[in-house]
C-alpha cells in the first residue's frame, strides 16, 4: 500500500505519464470494470482528486490509456532499419504479438471498444489502425511487396483485421501452431492476399 508519506512530487507531465503507464500496466492484466478510481489511486499513490484533475472522469482516463496504449504499439511494432521487406515485416509481427500477449486484456478492451464503444474509442482503434496500415506502405516504399493504391490499401485493412482475430484466437490457444508458424503464416499472407487484389 502507498501512503501520503511515499509520494514523490512530479512535473504534471510526468505525473500525467506515470498515471497513464500505471494504468497500461492495469488494464492489461483486469478489466476497466474491475479497477475502480479508489483502486488507481492508490496504486499511483495519488488522491482522487488528482486522477480526476488530470482527466476528469475513469472514462476520460481509460480512453487516455487506450490512446497511450495505442500510440505504444504503433511506436514498439515499427520494423528494424534494415534488412529484406519480408524480414522486417516478420520482425514487427513478432514485437506485436508479444505486445499483444503482454497486455491482453487492455488489447481486448481496445478491440471490444471498437466494436461497441464510444465514438472516442472507435475513432482511436481507427488511427492505430491507420498508422500501422500506412507504416507498411511506407516502409515497402520501393514496392518490393506492395503497389499503393485503393485496392492494395483495402486488402491490407483486411490482412490486419485477419492478424488483429487470428492473434487474438491464437492468444487463447496457443496449442494450435507454434509462434513461429503463426509469424510465418502472417507474414506470408500479406503478399499473397494483395496479389488478389
Amino acid at each position: 500500500m502507498t501512503t501520503s508519506s511515499s509520494r514523490t512530487r512530479l512535473s504534471p507531465a510526468a505525473r500525467r505519464a506515470q498515471l497513464l503507464d500505471l494504468g497500461a500496466r492495469l488494464f492489461a492484466t483486469r478489466s476497466v470494470e474491475e479497477i475502480s478510481i479508489d483502486v488507481l489511486a492508490e496504486e499511483a499513490g495519488v488522491s482522487r482528486g488528482l486522477l480526476y484533475h488530470y482527466f476528469g472522469s475513469k472514462q476520460d482516463f481509460r480512453e487516455a490509456v487506450i490512446r497511450h496504449a495505442v500510440e505504444d504499439l504503433v511506436t514498439q511494432t515499427a520494423p528494424p532499419a534494415e534488412g529484406e521487406p519480408l524480414e522486417r515485416l516478420l520482425a514487427s509481427l513478432g514485437v506485436y504479438v508479444d505486445y499483444v500477449l503482454a497486455n491482453l486484456t487492455l488489447y481486448r478492451s481496445l478491440v471490444r471498444a471498437a466494436a461497441g464503444g464510444s465514438d472516442e474509442l472507435r475513432a482511436l482503434y481507427e488511427e492505430g489502425r491507420a498508422a500501422l496500415t500506412d507504416r507498411i506502405f511506407r516502409e515497402d516504399a520501393q514496392g518490393q511487396i506492395l503497389t499503393d493504391n485503393p485496392q492494395t490499401r483495402l486488402m491490407v485493412r483486411g490482412w490486419s483485421a485477419m492478424t488483429e482475430e487470428l492473434v487474438l484466437a491464437w492468444a487463447d490457444d496457443p496449442t494450435v501452431m507454434t509462434r513461429e508458424q503463426l509469424l510465418e503464416m502472417l507474414a506470408m499472407s500479406l503478399p499473397a492476399l494483395v496479389d488478389l487484389a
